[in-house]
């Protein structure tokens, strides 16, 4: 079976990325060389768990990240005046868990002007949704008991999307940046990772909506698939032999 243009693989020879064009969108295609086939992933077993190991992004895979759109909204701005007067490194320290929110707000424009920041929290917390088909296809997975973990960038405001969504139905918030103190693309950031669920790299499978971080994941060993939708991830997931398959309600 011919593998998904998404999808960045490892083997044991670092692969070659074939770049082509496909409707003016630049994708990165795998290398006929790979070190698993389809269905291979999905047969494993270490210790009794099942493999592989699902590693989610959240922002912009599996809920809407209000920054841009909503954010700019609130502060009346456009989004390139707000990242003009915005302070560059601020909104970094608090995904990395380096300040609290009250620092945050001192220190989240250049001039240390202060604002609402419960009104921006509310606003974050109005704009928090699943995206189109991810709920569903969470639950299809958690139904096949497949082991499941947040791997994302985000500060303790993950805790605000949370109550909203209750993301733990599905998944763990294993290693949020401001719990880990690591950031992707960071090498460490994903060794942590690796060392923390000890398996081997291959076992796990990454998917995130930056490109950049997939790539970040192929280079430690790990399975990439750059998420563009539910439905093209359901997809990508079911050429692994991940098995999705909803359980239906045996009840008459």
């Amino acid at each position: 079976m011919a593998l998904s243009s998404r999808l960045l693989a490892f083997s044991f020879y670092r692969p070659k990325m074939l770049l082509n064009s496909n409707n003016g969108h630049c994708n990165y295609k795998i290398s006929p060389k790979v070190s698993f086939g389809a269905g291979e992933l999905s047969s494993k077993k270490n210790n009794g768990r099942n493999l592989p190991i699902l590693l989610f992004d959240i922002m912009d895979t599996v809920v809407r990240d209000p920054f841009y759109e909503d954010v700019p909204a609130f502060f009346r701005m456009p989004m390139k005046d707000l990242l003009e007067c915005k302070r560059p490194t601020a909104w970094i320290e608090f995904e990395k868990g380096m300040i609290d929110e009250a620092e945050l707000g001192r220190k989240f424009f250049k001039d240390g002007k202060s604002f609402d920041l419960e009104g921006l929290k509310n606003c974050m917390i109005r704009g928090y949704s699943f995206l189109e088909g991810m709920e569903q296809l969470l639950q299809d997975l958690k139904q096949n008991n497949l082991e499941m973990h947040a791997f994302t960038n985000y500060p303790i405001w993950y805790q605000l999307i949370e109550d909203k969504l209750k993301i733990s139905t599905y998944l763990s918030w294993t290693f949020c940046s401001c719990i880990i103190g690591k950031r992707k693309p960071d090498p460490d950031c994903y060794l942590e990772v690796l060392k923390h669920l000890n398996v081997h790299p291959a076992s796990c499978i990454f998917i995130d909506d930056r490109l950049r971080n997939v790539e970040a994941a192929v280079e430690a060993g790990i399975v990439g698939l750059h998420f563009k939708n539910a439905n093209l991830l359901r997809q990508d997931l079911l050429q692994l032999g991940i098995d999705i398959s909803a359980h239906e309600n045996q009840e008459l």
